[in-house]
């Protein structure tokens, strides 16, 4: 991974991660027994919110959400001028869900939707080293994003004109799962979804220390597994789970030897 050195480093990745369920007690329990997670409340009056944490950084954040919303993981994509960027996402075609509003003067942040409606958000930070973006590859963070898109060649051009997003250089030609890279970072892939996902949206991949462990934190704390453990590039494991609430998010990790029976990699399963 790239050394983050200063602020323009940051554009065109993914720096944040927000969980908004409609159960915020039931949430912090689940996340913080599958990834040991600690938590810390930071709600306001008005306004309930929750950081989870890794040794005190933060790593994601907890907001609740109106009767009327939808639940799910969000990623926050790091851009240099929030409304700029929504214009040139409306211009391609995007949606605006909620318009650029900025936050106790730490960052301005916007709500949005690819043309195919997966949702994610655009962010920048308004004070120096405001973002708590760390090594990708660290037990409890997300080290992989990956897209289920309805087409997803359209898909691709859309980010690459959204955010500079590119192919790797050793990503073939005609792989269906679309590897993306920023700078010389592969951070990402893509891949038209299949009918199981109903809609288009985004999965992020959580490292944890080992995969077979992670199985049995998921299950006990009244999780599903959808699909895994499955291996991958490099010899790791990923998860594709549900939590309590029905919310999908997934595990990435090594496998210990002698722990668990893992089924046979899928053509289709890519993440490295």
């Amino acid at each position: 991974m790239a050394v983050i050195k200063d602020a323009a480093d940051y554009q065109g990745r993914f720096v944040w991660y927000e969980l908004s369920p409609r159960d915020v007690t039931q949430a912090r329990d689940f996340y913080s027994k599958v990834m040991g997670w600690g938590v810390q409340d930071a709600s306001l009056p008005g306004m309930h919110y929750t950081f989870f944490t890794i040794r005190n950084t933060f790593v994601s954040g907890v907001v609740r959400l109106p009767d009327a919303a939808q639940s799910g993981w969000i990623g926050y994509v790091a851009v240099d001028d929030v409304d700029a960027a929504t214009e040139r996402l409306r211009h391609l075609g995007g949606t605006v869900l909620a318009p650029p509003v900025d936050v106790f003067g730490v960052s301005r942040f916007a709500i949005v939707a690819d043309p195919q409606n997966a949702v994610f958000a655009l962010i920048k930070w308004l004070r120096p080293r405001a973002s708590p973006l760390g090594d990708a590859t660290e037990p409890g963070r997300v080290g992989w994003h990956e897209l289920f898109a309805t087409d997803c060649d359209a898909a691709s051009a859309f980010y690459g004109e959204l955010f500079g997003w590119h192919k790797p250089d050793d990503a073939a030609a005609d792989d269906p799962y679309r590897f993306f890279a920023v700078g010389g970072d592969t951070i990402g892939g893509m891949f038209t979804k299949p009918p199981l996902i109903p809609v288009p949206q985004w999965l992020y991949y959580f490292n944890v220390a080992d995969i077979a462990a992670a199985e049995g934190r998921v299950r006990a704390a009244g999780g599903v597994i959808i699909e895994g453990p499955l291996e991958i590039h490099g010899g790791a494991f990923i998860l594709r789970c549900r939590d309590r609430e029905g919310i999908m998010f997934a595990l990435r990790g090594p496998r210990r030897r002698g722990v668990g029976y893992f089924q046979p990699a899928s053509p289709r399963v890519q993440p490295r």
